[in-house]
């Protein structure tokens, strides 16, 4: 066993991670880990954690694996914004924590998995940290590509860049680690085109396999401007649900620890003023939080809508490679019969435009509006 083994498909990346373990010579302050959603930065960061902490090198049994890939070792810190930034405040008391000892573990490591949502002026705040870094302190930084990362940033740290990683492999670690039976596993894997995280909810949320089919649908749906319309709303109330199912609970759970926590009578008709401060504060994140998730949950309805047409575009041109929709191999047909090659990329351009126009803080709806106008079939 190793700690590595849930890192999917990202041998060349393993490879230099674990030469830094082993070799002083290989190691350095700052990591900078890139790579497409799924591919598994957070968890090879967790991981590169656990290995710079064990004894061994990473043997994954040890306490120190364990407790550094769940996230509970006391020198491991792992920083995952539940908003839409990370701040100056937390990016200074980053800096301050750096600046300490490893209290029991060999290294202090310092992981941030969304290092582009760090502010201009967050990231200028971490820059003194990586321009003097200090003696057993690791960096390790996650983001979609160096693009997103501030140059000033990654100019200060080393690159290690992940790929996406196979379908096959995929679907061996749901069956491996989840208990997935093949057929779900290659379809689970598949569909969310070797999102890892994607892949494990499809293959235990039927809920979740439904909206997915309901996005795919809609392509080759759209016929006029009210067809384009009523497209658009469905694909932000099919989010409102994704992202609903997965917060209501745990919107709930957090607020009953917090009541607990201050020693507050749940059943109370009124409050105490420095409970109802808590508890305004607590909503306050937690609609920050569901905002961001909302916004990931229509970003990945368009990366679905999007692959139906990239099918289309496959199977019109004849070129031999797998579908990423091959259960729903007749819709696809008839989308790549009724549309021309020029027109299916039009179509994925128009989704491309829709995805950067919403991350660029776009109203969800607006842009899901306009893509849909663009997305009709031809007459």
């Amino acid at each position: 066993m190793s700690v590595w083994e849930q890192v999917v498909g990202q041998d060349t990346a393993v490879e230099t991670l674990s030469r830094a373990i082993s070799d002083p010579g290989a190691m350095t302050h700052a990591w900078l880990l890139t790579g497409p959603p799924g591919s598994g930065r957070s968890v090879a960061a967790r991981a590169f954690a656990g290995a710079l902490q064990c004894p061994q090198g990473g043997c994954g049994t040890c306490r120190e694996c364990r407790t550094a890939v769940e996230g509970t070792h006391s020198d491991v810190d792992i920083i995952a914004t539940e908003g839409l930034t990370l701040t100056v405040a937390l990016a200074r008391d980053l800096v301050q924590l750096a600046a300490l000892r490893p209290s029991v573990g060999r290294w202090r490591v310092i992981i941030i998995e969304d290092a582009d949502r760090l502010h201009e002026r967050a990231a200028d705040a971490l820059l003194k940290s990586l321009e003097e870094p200090v003696a057993r302190t690791v960096w390790v930084l996650c983001a979609p590509s160096l693009e997103d990362v501030i140059i000033t940033i990654r100019s200060r740290s080393r690159h290690v860049r992940l790929r996406t990683p196979p379908v096959d492999a995929v679907a061996e670690l749901l069956m491996r680690r989840d208990g997935v039976d093949e057929p779900m596993a290659l379809y689970a894997a598949r569909a969310a085109q070797s999102h890892v995280g994607v892949a494990r909810r499809l293959a235990h949320d039927e809920g979740a396999r439904i909206r997915r089919r309901n996005v795919i649908q809609l392509a080759g749906q759209i016929r006029t401007v009210g067809d384009a319309i009523g497209a658009a709303a469905d694909l932000a109330k099919i989010a409102d649900e994704e992202s609903g199912a997965a917060s209501t609970e745990r919107d709930a759970a957090e607020k009953a620890r917090l009541m607990e926590l201050l020693g507050a009578d749940p059943a109370a008709r009124t409050q105490p003023p420095h409970v109802r401060s808590q508890i305004a504060a607590l909503e306050k994140e937690q609609k920050t939080r569901a905002t961001r998730h909302t916004r990931d949950v229509v970003d990945r309805s368009l990366v679905d809508l999007l692959s139906v047409y990239r099918d289309a575009l496959i199977v019109r041109c004849g070129t031999p490679v797998a579908l990423v929709n091959q259960d729903m191999g007749d819709h696809v047909q008839r989308l790549a019969q009724a549309m021309t090659s020029e027109q299916l990329l039009g179509a994925m351009d128009a989704i491309g435009v829709a995805r950067e126009r919403i991350g660029a803080n776009v109203p969800p709806l607006l842009a899901l509006e306009a893509m849909a106008i663009s997305l009709q079939l031809p007459r």
